[in-house]
């Protein structure tokens, strides 16, 4: 059988909705727990909400009808774009003609560079679902001029690197333009992790003049190449996740986020509470009664895999486990304790920074998407491109749509 358009549309049969799901939802707990709407089309999505009562209202009527006259709801909306993501994969003619008489034996061949494609967007939507939009994935712990390693402030970052990777770099996560290329004009491309150390090592020098990041600098931030807009007052080009919507420090006076100025009330922004000194249970308490004390009510926490092994080990014989089911296929088991106002799933999730734990009211967030949140591009019922410049065929996975949420003073950001 040759092996033509309408083999090819296999694809599109292979990879339905619930396969995806079953496909990329597996160790990414916060993106396959998250409610998902997928009916997000126009320009932007109006996320409203109210965050403040009238105040025309005091024992004394001339007082009430005072502030009555002066005062109204305090509502507003967020205006949510889309970020666009992509992932894409390459399938040799060699191969499509090796297996044109058997379309069986096609597909493992199809399969190995579609899962792992489709798995890298879903591994790039569940680090965003943390970050706050601008691409960050890691930091600079030390440079060495003429070395061609880079060792990360926090090793747990490691998950957010792949061999083959290029990276750009800048001084901040948001406030500076990238630094320049060498003369090639390429990033620096990681040739081998350890993710023991967190080293990531490259195939030049990181600071070399040709192939390198001439002024590369210790706490330098890192990005993959195309994530970061070149500005020192960047846009965010991917999906604005926790860091964005419940940031661990009160936003400036001239804040504007999805057009909101979120300063004049933090029950636009959330909730953030400083762990130094405390014990992750007692964090996690305490946090809940600030949360439930604005009217939230927390049910599951969010916590790096080591310190969520923290707090199992600190819990010893009181520990309470729980399983959470996404569908048939996909499960994951947490940890119960008990907030102020009903119990509190913590939930370990890889894709959360070490430093960081958030404690959320599930119900209150939506990864927003036109259509599903990773789909095969097929619009024209074709699943595949001829390369224009190589021997073999293109197929695109793609992402459209961003994180929401309704209430974030609901939600709370715990700093370890």
């Amino acid at each position: 059988m040759t092996l033509s358009t309408s083999n090819f549309n296999i694809l599109k049969e292979l990879y339905d909705g619930q396969t995806v799901e079953n496909l990329t939802y597996p160790r990414n707990p916060f993106y396959a727990l998250c409610p998902k709407k997928e009916d997000f089309e126009g320009k932007y999505k109006p996320i409203p909400l109210i965050y403040g009562d009238p105040q025309g209202r005091s024992a004394t009527f001339a007082n009430a009808q005072t502030r009555g006259a002066a005062t109204s709801p305090l509502s507003n909306e967020f205006l949510l774009t889309r970020a666009s993501d992509y992932s894409i994969a390459y399938l040799s003619s060699e191969v499509l003609l090796a297996s044109q008489n058997n379309v069986g034996a096609f597909l493992p061949a199809a399969r190995v560079v579609m899962d792992t494609a489709a798995h890298a967007l879903a591994r790039s939507i569940s680090i965003s679902m943390y970050k706050s939009g601008y691409g960050d994935i890691g930091t600079i712990n030390n440079t060495v001029a003429g070395s061609s390693t880079i060792t990360l402030l926090s090793i747990n970052d490691v998950t957010n690197f792949e061999v083959g990777m290029e990276l750009d770099v800048a001084a901040s996560v948001s406030g500076h333009v990238l630094r320049a290329r060498g003369s090639s004009g390429n990033g620096l491309i990681i040739t081998k992790i350890n993710r023991s150390t967190g080293v990531l090592t490259f195939g030049y020098a990181i600071d070399d003049a040709t192939n390198g990041i001439p002024t590369i600098a210790n706490a330098d931030t890192l990005f993959a190449a195309g994530d970061r807009q070149n500005s020192a007052t960047p846009t965010r080009l991917k999906l604005t996740g926790l860091d964005g919507w419940i940031p661990a420090s009160a936003p400036g006076g001239s804040d504007s986020f999805f057009g909101i100025n979120r300063s004049i009330d933090s029950r636009l922004y959330g909730y953030a509470y400083s762990a130094s000194g405390v014990s992750i249970e007692e964090s996690l308490i305490d946090t809940s009664a600030y949360v439930s004390r604005e009217g939230g009510m927390p049910d599951y926490v969010f916590m790096n895999p080591l310190r969520y092994a923290s707090l199992e080990k600190s819990l010893g014989s009181k520990i309470h486990y729980v399983d959470m089911s996404v569908n048939a296929s996909v499960n994951f088991v947490g940890i119960l304790i008990h907030g102020a106002n009903g119990p509190i799933k913590v939930v370990p999730d890889r894709n959360c920074p070490y430093g960081k734990a958030y404690m959320l009211q599930l119900d209150t967030w939506s990864l927003e998407s036109l259509g599903k949140a990773v789909r095969l591009f097929d619009l024209d019922g074709v699943t595949s491109l001829r390369q224009a410049a190589a021997d073999g065929m293109e197929m695109r996975w793609v992402s459209y749509g961003n994180l929401a949420c309704k209430a974030p003073g609901f939600n709370a950001v715990i700093s370890f």
